[in-house]
């Protein structure tokens, strides 16, 4: 969900900006570890499917939008610390050259879609690995089930963030239900989209799905899960 301008106070954007800029500081170190020759086109083209899922819009209050948010599908594919400099990556496109989102919001923004949202869908699907690794079927089901909650426990964030430093003159129980509520719907969307984009990688290229790459698998375990 992006959230414009003036919808939290100045301290508030403040904190969160900062949290923004050190789980982001956190990411670009240890994502450096999962770029190679292979992945790095991966993570262009997530980019790229996040970025134009993002542009789809709808008003759920004033100064907030919904929308899908991309968290779980790049950290499956790949990896969380990856995952979310590419959503942090498109939420400043969008910002900046969209003004989709306000400035002063950036740091909650990105705090909600690409630190909670992903870091979330990611444990999720992490918890449910030896699950995935079954079958192409489980696989898909867990990245439904993890796109869902990402998105749910993004709104979440939006929640706290507006319970701390709500401006818009409506209340937190108003935000709450309104947010968590249509979230809930918006995430059976991304959880179709996010399953049917991953079972598509998985049937092509399954070792280029960092989820299955994680731990110690021998290749042919990888292989059994494409099919």
């Amino acid at each position: 969900m992006h959230m414009s301008d003036g919808l939290l106070n100045a301290p508030t954007a403040v904190l969160f900006a900062v949290v923004a800029v050190a789980g982001l500081s956190v990411a670009l170190t240890r994502a450096r570890a999962d770029l190679d020759d292979r992945t790095a086109p991966m993570a262009g083209l997530v980019a790229a499917f996040v970025f134009a899922a993002q542009m789809i819009n709808f008003p759920v209050l004033p100064g907030v939008s919904g929308h899908l948010l991309g968290g779980a599908l790049a950290a499956i594919l790949a990896g969380p610390w990856v995952g979310a400099l590419c959503v942090a990556i498109v939420l400043v496109v969008q910002a900046l050259l969209f003004a989709d989102g306000g400035l002063t919001m950036l740091g909650a923004n990105i705090t909600n879609m690409a630190l909670i949202g992903t870091a979330v869908g990611y444990l999720v699907a992490l918890g449910l690995r030896r699950f995935a690794l079954r079958s192409r079927g489980a696989l898909v089901v867990t990245a439904f089930v993890a796109a869902w909650v990402n998105t749910v426990a993004a709104s979440g964030g939006f929640v706290l963030e507006y319970a701390l430093g709500g401006a818009a003159g409506y209340g937190t129980g108003t935000a709450a239900f309104a947010v968590v509520g249509v979230h809930c719907l918006i995430g059976l969307g991304e959880g179709v989209i996010t399953a049917a984009t991953v079972g598509a990688v998985a049937a092509a290229r399954p070792d280029l799905i960092h989820l299955l790459r994680t731990g110690k698998r021998s290749a042919s375990t990888i292989e059994e899960t494409a099919r």
